[in-house]
């Protein structure tokens, strides 16, 4: 690949695996640090303050996810839209798109504040979070929501830049605001005992400072998509391709957090000893599942750029170099996690049967990564060419559907906290069926190629 196609972001010619792995691996370290936010929090709230606090973290997780879905969703399809086009050479499109963005997430940002302010403590009680952690569940949720746009905006610029093939400056930007939150956490909650408040005014001003620098990427980049704030406004065309991309992932995203929010109401009744382990569990896969997500995400852009240029054959062997970098990751990182489950835990709290209720989970979890990986895979390439709407009827039926299924059921004949790392696995399995399945047997390929043919 040229000196020239690499600092473009193109990723429509030269070697694929080189590509794929120079994208990759920056967004892989950007997700790395991004992660630390929440499990800094979690690490040091649960040291320095007690498993009811870090059940609090915990509980607040998945009513957070369900708000911010909804935006996330119409982000993917921002992002087709916008790495189609640029690999189209299509710039009056890109820019139009980015803009659209950009005016879309300012809205999203101030409805979320005000709607998850407003909200927190009645949705804390839908899931029927502990008394003995409401109050502190309740705080962090509230703070959270009160810097809500930061996030929202930071996913914005972070989105339009790596649709462009840069995942470089988010990289640089997390790492500086990532030790920026490590510092605020140890000082907010350990030295100046703040508890959940420290370690939520923490991440909220980590995100600000992440928006801000950016922003300020897109403002002064001298690239085709740069951003001026005197062209902010919504294009409508461009709007219902976004939302026609985006609107089934963000209903996939939103209907799979409010199932996660039931699974969180059934984990509750365990008491909170069980919310704390797998809140910790949740941290780890969370950083252990990352080369998954992130080369789905590698998916979607590098075949998004390869569709817009019409090369059907690098979006073929694209795939297949996806699929073995995400399953040769996995393979060593189930090991890894099945053997060390205690220790990795034991990094969030000493409590004993914290520490055995959060093993429990990820020795179920870890032998079925590799279904999720080979989903993830199948998806950012379906997703790259519009086709959105798999990932979420798969989603839908494996990550709600059956999950809500299997716990009614589960949980009239065990409170053991081993269901839950069954209830996770088994729907990774359904995903990987419905996604491999419409992959081969769709002939979506073929209309790819007839199209750029034409």
């Amino acid at each position: 690949m040229s000196t020239e196609t690499t600092k473009s972001g193109l990723m429509t010619s030269g070697g694929i695996y080189s590509a794929i792995i120079r994208f990759a691996v920056p967004l892989l370290l950007g997700s790395l640090f991004q992660q630390m936010y929440n499990t800094v929090d979690s690490i040091v709230v649960g040291n320095y303050v007690g498993h009811t606090a870090l059940a609090a973290v915990g509980s607040a997780t998945p009513v957070i996810n369900v708000i911010i879905m909804i935006f996330q969703g119409l982000a993917v399809g921002g992002g087709v839209v916008i790495s189609q086009s640029f690999g189209a050479r299509n710039i009056e499109k890109e820019r139009k798109a980015v803009h659209t963005l950009t005016a879309v997430g300012l809205l999203a940002g101030l409805f979320l504040t005000v709607f998850g302010i407003f909200m927190s403590r009645r949705m804390l009680v839908w899931v029927h979070v502990p008394a003995d952690v409401m109050d502190q569940a309740r705080t962090y949720l509230t703070i959270f929501f009160a810097g809500v746009i930061s996030l929202v905006m930071y996913n914005v610029g972070t989105g339009v830049l790596q649709a462009t093939g840069d995942s470089r400056h988010p990289l640089y930007y997390l790492m500086i605001t990532s030790v920026f939150n490590i510092v605020l956490d140890i000082i907010l909650v350990r030295y100046m005992n703040l508890g959940v408040s420290g370690a939520a005014y923490a991440t909220i001003l980590s995100e600000f400072i992440s928006m801000c620098l950016v922003m300020r990427e897109m403002m002064v980049t001298e690239r085709e998509f740069r951003l001026d704030l005197r062209e902010v406004r919504i294009d409508l065309p461009v709007l219902k391709e976004v939302i026609r991309i985006g609107v089934p992932s963000a209903l996939q995203g939103f209907v799979v957090s409010i199932s996660n929010l039931v699974v969180m109401g059934y984990i509750n009744g365990f008491g909170s000893a069980a919310v704390a382990g797998y809140t910790a569990s949740g941290k780890v896969d969370a950083f252990l599942t990352m080369p998954i997500y992130n080369l789905g995400m590698t998916m979607a852009t590098f075949c998004g750029q390869n569709l817009g240029a019409g090369r059907i054959d690098r979006v073929k062997a694209g795939v297949r170099a996806g699929l073995v970098l995400s399953c040769s990751i996995v393979v060593a990182v189930g090991a890894f996690e099945y053997i060390n489950a205690g220790t990795l835990i034991g990094l969030f709290t000493d409590d004993a049967e914290v520490i055995r209720a959060g093993s429990i989970i990820l020795r179920i979890m870890a032998p079925f990564y590799i279904f999720l990986a080979v989903h993830h895979i199948y998806s950012g390439a379906l997703r790259a060419s519009g086709r959105s709407f798999v990932q979420m009827i798969s989603s839908i039926a494996g990550m709600v559907v059956m999950r809500q299924v299997y716990l009614a059921v589960a949980v009239r004949c065990s409170h053991d906290i081993s269901i839950i790392g069954w209830c996770f696995s088994l729907t990774w399995v359904l995903c990987f069926v419905i996604t491999s399945g419409y992959y081969f047997l769709s002939g979506w390929l073929r209309q790819e190629e007839e199209k750029a043919a034409l």
